[in-house]
């Protein structure tokens, strides 16, 4: 599929702006020579894993995904917010090496997988039975051998604990051990492990994801501890102030080529009223790092991200999907051919009824996303969702576009009007909110009269605050019966 991207419109604070913006949660940076490469969680969707590349931390590049395979991450059989865990990706001994949880995964949680080239493609998963929790870590001791470091909420107890593993075998080579739970506050998690001079690193997450977040350190002369806290933990934080960036956390740090240091970490954007509402879900963000007295200080990136990053066309010309697509059922290769006019995509049940359909997720605070279809016989919807109880949508059936909403128990059909000729343009577009929300949405049809708007509706019900759950908004479509022709998508984001 073609991407066409238009020029960027300049350049935004780093320090406020996300250097990926959208649901791009839980990032895992590391640096091989002069490029880097992160990864970040995807929970039900399919392809998991988005895998990135960088030569300046502030301009991306999405070059692929690392689960494609029903062995890696069997698609369609994880409802919202569940699926894949916050991942850590690493480069040792001349591989990459990812490591993840798939929380409904009975062969084991925690996953590992390998590849010579971070595009892909990716090994099988290796899977470290035995093993609770989330958010497992890998780094290699002096002598080579791996150590995981993991959150475990095994028995009573919340912290992060340690074992050394086989990373080609699966094989857990010793008992676990708790090496630190925290400072106190609640949810000791996200644990990265590095090596700085003859010090070991520990730095964690605490607080929870939501306006509590922190990042907290601890350091030790062993991988394996025992860890010493930094005498003013949390060392990065952003609770109860008007920053406006909130839930930072999450941290992993890289070393650039000249020595100095950075880390990439997740936040939210909430808008509007009290409590305020954020949309995107939890994006990633780029700090400086400083030593101090051994210890790390976060800073504000003395950096500018370009804008228009996330604006982009794709008239699905070339070979294969554009890593951008995605879907909470079926993988989009199940259900989606390419067609010398567009792309076809057809209908997919999965097991959690969950819609299996071409998604991409949404970034910028006001955009707008245009979908070019031929309904032909089939019917289909175009959406904004946040997950499979909370979208709002214009459906095309019978010979009609309606708008749908869908928040929790209830769903409403609202104005609608009789398909013109084919194709006909579906938008959906965020403006600026009149319900004191993070923004309205606007569903209608584009053409020679304009934008005929079917309905605009509040903003906050497709929030997370709103909603519950670890995603963010995502704009697609899916087929109910037969097959729709798409033959384009343009996403831009509107910038005063």
């Amino acid at each position: 599929m073609s991407s066409i991207r238009p020029e960027g419109g300049g350049h935004a604070d780093a320090a406020t702006t996300p250097i990926l913006s959208g649901m791009y949660p839980d990032p895992s940076v590391c640096r091989v020579g002069e490029e880097y490469y992160l990864a970040n969680s995807s929970f039900e969707y399919s392809p998991g894993v988005p895998i990135w590349r960088s030569r300046n931390l502030v301009s991306w590049r999405q070059i692929g995904n690392a689960l494609t395979r029903d062995e890696q991450f069997p698609a369609g059989r994880s409802p919202s917010s569940r699926g894949i865990y916050a991942p850590t990706l690493r480069h040792h001994a001349g591989r990459f090496w990812l490591i993840t949880t798939n929380i409904d995964d009975a062969r084991g949680g925690h996953q590992i997988y390998h590849a010579s080239d971070p595009a892909g493609p990716w090994s099988a998963p290796v899977c470290l039975t035995g093993l609770d929790g989330i958010d497992p870590d890998l780094a290699w001791d002096d002598e080579g051998t791996c150590l995981v470091t993991y959150c475990s909420w095994s028995e009573s107890e919340i912290g992060i604990r340690q074992v050394a593993v086989d990373p080609e075998k699966g094989h857990v080579l010793e008992e676990p051990r708790w090496i630190w739970h925290g400072t106190g506050l609640a949810h000791s998690e996200g644990p990265h492990l590095y090596r700085r001079g003859d010090r070991w690193y520990l730095v964690i997450a605490e607080g929870g994801t939501d306006r509590g977040h922190v990042v907290s350190v601890a350091r030790s002369g062993s991988p394996r501890g025992p860890f010493e806290a930094a005498p003013r933990n949390p060392v990065f934080t952003h609770r109860s102030t008007a920053h406006p960036v909130q839930n930072v956390g999450h941290a992993d740090l890289v070393e650039r080529p000249d020595g100095t240091w950075a880390a990439v970490y997740l936040g939210t954007r909430p808008r509007g009223r009290s409590p305020r509402f954020h949309v995107n879900g939890r994006e990633t963000f780029l700090a400086d790092v400083s030593w101090v007295d051994g210890w790390p200080r976060f800073e504000a990136a003395r950096r500018h991200v370009p804008t228009g990053q996330r604006d982009f066309e794709d008239d699905f010309s070339a070979p294969g999907p554009d890593p951008r697509w995605v879907s909470p059922g079926q993988r989009p290769d199940r259900f989606v051919r390419g067609t010398p006019e567009g792309v076809v995509v057809g209908h997919a049940p999965s097991g959690t009824g969950e819609p299996s359909g071409l998604f991409t997720r949404v970034g910028g605070d006001h955009w707008e996303a245009d979908f070019v279809v031929d309904p032909g016989e089939g019917a289909c919807t175009v959406a904004l969702r946040l997950d499979g109880s909370h979208w709002y949508g214009l459906r095309v059936a019978d010979g009609e576009v309606t708008a749908v909403a869908r928040v929790g128990q209830v769903r409403s059909a609202l104005g609608s009007r009789p398909l013109p000729d084919s194709p006909v343009t579906l938008r959906v577009r965020s403006t600026e909110p009149t319900w004191n929300g993070p923004d309205d949405i606007e569903l209608g049809l584009d053409g020679a009269g304009g934008f005929d708007v079917l309905a605009r509706l509040d903003g906050r019900y497709l929030s997370t605050e709103v909603a519950g759950g670890f995603t963010g908004r995502l704009v697609g479509v899916w087929t109910e019966s037969g097959e729709v022709l798409v033959r384009r998508v343009r996403f831009t984001e509107r910038r005063a």
